[in-house]
């Protein structure tokens, strides 16, 4: 499998760089994969290459990222010629050009605009207000990923995703709701320290509460799953974990040295917990960034 796969849509908290690692607990000879809080969709990027699955399903609540996927999907050269379009539109000194895609972003929701505006924004985090408009600020220090890179990328995730993948745009229990025991749902929904209070960052907000009806109900139905849920950077944790009435197998994986921290003049590890559905195994030999946590879950 390439070291690199393709990456054409950067979200912060994308899990490219665990794939490997999360995959490593995933059945093979799956029916049908679904990664329902789609984003970067990097977790099926990775499975299309490992053929995980027969068939794959990608969804997301945010309308204009469903879009851009079925755009990338069936047609990437024009999709990439769009996005070295907007790209091409910074000039040198010109500090309100980002501000003025987020505008018609906001007015239209062409979803190349919002592919420049995620490349283009602070530490690729984006941000929406209570209306759905995008609210990231300008990161100055770079211009966001140059249409070069940008056109292989989309290539190379339209040939993997072409005639495999099924792009649905909706909440994520009603695009699972036809997942079945011979499928697989892997879930890395907004984390509860960035759903509710002060630091809002998604479009649609999840509380936990009906993260965990959901949850039962596809124990209920039989359909094996992992989910990326909460963690913690330094001292800072992100949301409580899931009550261990669930049954869970709660792992934690380390992700490596926090940006944000970074920035603040602090090295700091960010550890994330990655929960497997009852009967899921963890790995038989695990590396030393995953490790079982004790009991079920915590």
């Amino acid at each position: 499998m390439p070291s690199r796969l393709p990456h054409p849509v950067p979200y912060q908290g994308s899990k490219r760089v665990l794939a490997a690692r999360i995959g490593a607990c995933v059945p093979r000879g799956v029916d049908v994969w679904f990664e329902p809080f789609a984003g970067s969709a990097a977790m099926t990027l990775w499975a299309l290459e490992a053929q995980v699955a027969r068939r794959y399903v990608i969804a997301d609540v945010l309308a204009p990222i469903a879009e851009l996927w079925t755009s990338i999907i069936d047609a990437p050269a024009e999709t990439a010629r769009r996005y070295g379009t907007v790209w091409h539109g910074q000039k040198p000194g010109d500090r309100d050009y980002f501000n003025v895609v987020r505008a018609r972003y906001n007015a239209g929701c062409d979803p190349v605009d919002l592919l420049y505006l995620i490349c283009r924004c602070v530490k690729n985090a984006v941000r929406f207000n209570a209306d759905g408009h995008f609210t990231q600020s300008v990161d100055r220090r770079r211009l966001g990923m140059a249409p070069k890179r940008m056109t292989a990328a989309i290539a190379e995730a339209s040939r993997l995703m072409r005639g495999r993948t099924e792009v649905r745009r909706g909440d994520w229990i009603a695009t699972t709701a036809d997942a079945g025991p011979r499928d697989f749902v892997y879930l890395d929904p907004p984390y509860l320290g960035t759903t509710i209070g002060r630091d809002r960052r998604y479009v649609r907000q999840l509380q936990q509460v009906d993260l965990i009806v959901g949850l039962e109900d596809l124990h209920d139905r039989g359909v094996r799953f992992a989910l990326s849920y909460d963690g913690m950077t330094g001292e800072k944790t992100y949301g409580a974990a899931l009550p261990a009435s669930l049954g869970l197998t709660r792992l934690l994986l380390d992700a490596g040295t926090s940006a944000q921290a970074t920035l603040s003049g602090r090295s700091e590890r960010t550890i994330e917990s990655l929960y497997l559905s009852p009967g899921l195994k963890p790995p038989s030999v695990p590396c030393s960034a995953l490790q079982e946590a004790a009991g079920p879950s915590s």
